[in-house]
């Protein structure tokens, strides 16, 4: 399972996964989540207000610390977005789908 496992590092040179090695990744992580041109990972989360959101919000900034790998995370009332991509390659590395998980398994 994505969401049990820790992220690793990227190292510079290194290419981001092609669309067919996404798709096994993605389809772990369920439909919720979508792959966007091949280089990043969005979903849109929505609360009741904006305490909920920004709860979960700083939820998101823990596991980010606590993995080494940070989401572009806006958060407006009631809803937040979450865009993960590995930022050293520009594009998504399995690391990416690993804290997807994660962050899904918050809710």
């Amino acid at each position: 399972m994505l969401s049990q496992q820790n992220c690793e590092p990227c190292k510079s040179g290194v290419p981001a996964l092609s669309p067919t090695e996404i798709q096994p990744l993605i389809a772990e992580l369920g439909s919720d989540w979508q792959v966007v041109k091949n280089h990043h990972l969005y979903r849109k989360f929505n609360f009741k207000n904006f305490v909920d959101a920004l709860v979960f919000t700083n939820k998101i900034g823990a596991i980010a610390e606590d993995q080494h790998h940070h989401p572009n995370i806006a958060l407006t009332w009631g809803e937040v977005e979450v865009k993960i991509y590995t930022h050293k390659i520009n594009g998504l590395q399995k690391a990416d789908f690993v804290l997807a998980a994660k962050i899904s398994n918050l809710i």
